[in-house]
């Protein structure tokens, strides 16, 4: 995911000029406004990603779009507001490559200094569907973890996600369960 940052010049509550001002010395410089001192946070964008394994393979798809067309990544896409992070990882995955998932597991958070994403991932089984490339893929595949296009992967985070996973998985190790951290069975969406 890029880090695209915007640029914004009038309040959106009063509509007067939008200063940088340091208002901690240990907090970085924000956006505030002359007028009103509405102070204009540019929060994170997060990112719900999924693993999934289809009878031991897992699934990547190469971008049909920028950034990093050409280059493999897992599905996900952005968390839509007010909607919950599991529901986003289930949809992308669904709207990328035409596959029901039921959520297993939280796999990680990923953050980078200077990125604006929190990119949120899930391993996932395929428990419907057939895998197909969506509107921003150019192909889907299925992966034997010694098949993995290590050198053409899109992102950060997919690279460090497919790597915890198989040390994980070869350590016998299973990851956090998401059940455990909201207190249900298990999260799937089916149409």
């Amino acid at each position: 995911m890029g880090h695209h940052e915007p640029a914004f010049h009038y309040c959106p509550v009063c509509g007067g000029e939008l200063n940088t001002v340091t208002l901690k010395k240990s907090e970085p410089a924000r956006q505030v406004c002359s007028r009103c001192r509405f102070v204009f946070y540019l929060d994170p964008k997060v990112v719900a990603c999924t693993l999934v394994d289809v009878q031991g393979k897992i699934v990547l798809l190469k971008r049909s779009i920028e950034p990093q067309r050409g280059h493999w990544v897992m599905p996900g896409g952005y968390v839509d507001r007010g909607e919950e992070v599991t529901a986003a990882a289930i949809r992308e995955t669904r709207e990328e490559c035409g596959l029901d998932i039921r959520i297993q597991d939280l796999l990680g958070v990923y953050s980078y200094h200077g990125n604006t994403q929190v990119v949120v991932v899930y391993t996932a089984k395929s428990i419907a569907g057939q895998l197909l490339a969506g509107d921003e893929t150019a192909e889907a595949g299925l992966f034997h973890p010694d098949e993995i296009p290590w050198d053409r992967l899109a992102f950060q985070s997919t690279t460090d996600a497919l790597r915890d996973y198989f040390k994980r998985m070869k350590a016998d190790k299973s990851p956090v369960r998401h059940s455990e951290i909201q207190g249900r069975k298990e999260f799937s969406l089916t149409t």
